[in-house]
């Protein structure tokens, strides 16, 4: 049975659910957290004993974006033992409403035959398209920390033109010397174009890949195979922002000595609290329906 102690538990994250908990609270609200680094003796929040302790503390929870990163716990900053997935569905109840993002098809399933009302964040065309301001200005801070050039005068080869790959192209657009898009879709070929873009279609990139000092992959496939890292230059940095496990052949870059990394969760290290402050203003515009 759900109390309602709270008007909401925050149940793990990362620094965007620490800063949506100080949001709510200076809107007046009551949390209950867990699976956070929120201090003791903040006001209007409490730390939950233990999941079901918080889940039957308020019939709003805010869960992490993603819930999961291993499919089995529920993302966290500290990892409590009974923060996993199995365990929070043994404590649900369709008296919940629950908050969060990329919530897997199997847990989508579960809430709709259950009854529970679910707000899938990353579902929100507005939230995603936002999301990619701070997710391109990740890529880059993440580039220029893990390389040893200037990002200006370098050339840059942008992987895939979705909502992430437009914004992060037009951005390295204002300091790279070159930016090429590699794009299949006809429409967003001339999208690119209007934005100033050069294009490449990926049939050529075998021959165009050594011509770049960045690479950012946007394409949750396997793009570059050892074919093609095989053809980069050697000091290339590679920052793959593809959901897990991303688009790039690690092992083999690996043997190759090629700087690539796999780049998850940028809004959240980089723009936690623009980030927190959106997804709050979307969570109470659901509320109020």
């Amino acid at each position: 049975m759900i109390l309602d102690k709270y008007d909401f538990a925050v149940i793990g994250g990362d620094l965007r659910s620490e800063y949506i908990v100080s949001n709510l609270i200076e809107l007046g609200f009551s949390v209950i957290v867990y699976g956070l680094n929120i201090p003791y003796g903040l006001a209007n929040c409490s730390i939950g004993s233990s999941l079901a302790d918080v889940m039957n503390s308020a019939s709003i929870l805010i869960t992490p974006i993603p819930f999961t990163v291993d499919k089995i716990h529920i993302k966290s900053q500290n990892n409590p033992d009974d923060l996993t997935i199995e365990n929070f569905i043994n404590n649900l109840n369709s008296n919940h409403s629950i908050y969060g993002g990329s919530f897997s098809l199997d847990l989508v399933s579960y809430f709709e035959k259950n009854s529970i009302y679910y707000f899938d964040f990353m579902k929100k065309e507005e939230i995603i398209l936002y999301n990619s301001i701070a997710t391109a200005e990740g890529a880059i801070a993440e580039a220029i920390k893990k390389s040893k050039v200037n990002i200006h005068d370098s050339s840059c080869l942008v992987l895939g033109f979705g909502r992430c790959g437009k914004t992060l192209a037009i951005k390295l657009s204002c300091l790279c010397q070159k930016v090429n898009v590699a794009i299949r879709s006809p429409i967003s070929i001339i999208d690119a174009r209007v934005h100033g873009l050069t294009t490449i279609e990926f049939k050529d990139l075998e021959k165009q890949i050594g011509d770049y000092d960045f690479i950012f992959n946007t394409v949750p496939d396997l793009i570059l195979c050892d074919q093609l890292l095989d053809k980069t230059k050697q000091d290339v940095t590679i920052i793959d922002i593809a959901s897990s496990p991303g688009g790039v052949d690690y092992q083999y870059a690996k043997i190759k000595g090629i700087n690539a990394s796999l780049c998850l969760g940028l809004p959240g290290r980089y723009a936690p609290k623009s980030s927190a402050s959106y997804l709050v203003y979307w969570l109470l515009k659901d509320l109020r329906k």
